[in-house]
């Protein structure tokens, strides 16, 4: 498969996926169908957006092709009218937060292969910074947007292993796309930015966070 082929074909999955956890955090807001569509268009559109423009790609290729703003939007009012219309209301919190990681864990591992793919594409054969970087921003640039307007603190900021996981797919990317190629590479990155970002949800994995000593009942701080 082409390397642009395949730029496209992560591109669909990531702006699906990505749009679905898009609508979730809309409804979740109660939010009408104009605020859940601009969610799904954020998500989706918004961290390709953001890449785009820091390699100069002017306009950004979302505004040159309206085929994901189409999915976008559509994804939104299908899955609005799922959530009314099907038992999907009245499933617990849990579930759909479930539905909810596994759509931005799909997108998340989506579009850091178009990213990455972008970053060999601007940056050259040999560079590992741009790919990675960008593989990054187009990862989590989309859901930052989202939690933004929906007014929440972005996820990439406080979840389980997020961003890293993109880092880390999009290293591995870097490093093996020679001895693999590019479509097996792409996979395979594809591949284990989900195995770590579900990895992190089961087993509640996540970076360092600062805090304070926990006091023993005696008042000392524990060491």
């Amino acid at each position: 498969m082409l390397a642009e082929d395949l730029w496209r074909l992560f591109d669909i999955i990531g702006t699906l996926a990505f749009a679905v956890s898009g609508t979730l955090v809309g409804i979740s807001r109660r939010m009408d169908i104009f605020g859940i569509s601009v969610l799904a268009l954020a998500t989706a559109v918004g961290g390709g957006m953001v890449r785009d423009m820091l390699v100069g790609i002017t306009p950004p290729m979302a505004l040159r092709n309206t085929t994901n703003f189409l999915l976008s939007v559509g994804v939104a009012l299908l899955t609005s009218l799922l959530y009314q219309w099907t038992a999907l209301h009245h499933m617990r919190r849990r579930r759909l937060l479930t539905m909810f990681n596994v759509s931005d864990t799909i997108g998340l591992a989506a579009f850091t292969i178009t990213g990455a793919l972008t970053g060999v594409r601007f940056g050259g054969d040999d560079s590992y910074v741009l790919p990675v970087l960008l593989a990054a921003t187009t990862a989590v640039g989309g859901g930052m947007i989202r939690d933004v307007l929906a007014q929440r603190m972005p996820v990439v900021l406080y979840a389980e292993v997020y961003a890293a996981a993109s880092l880390a797919g999009a290293f591995v990317f870097c490093m093996l796309r020679f001895t693999l190629g590019v479509e097996a590479d792409s996979w395979l990155a594809f591949t284990l930015v989900l195995l770590i970002r579900f990895a992190a949800i089961r087993w509640n994995w996540s970076l360092y966070h600062p805090r304070p000593p926990r006091r023993r009942h005696d008042g000392k701080a524990e060491q």
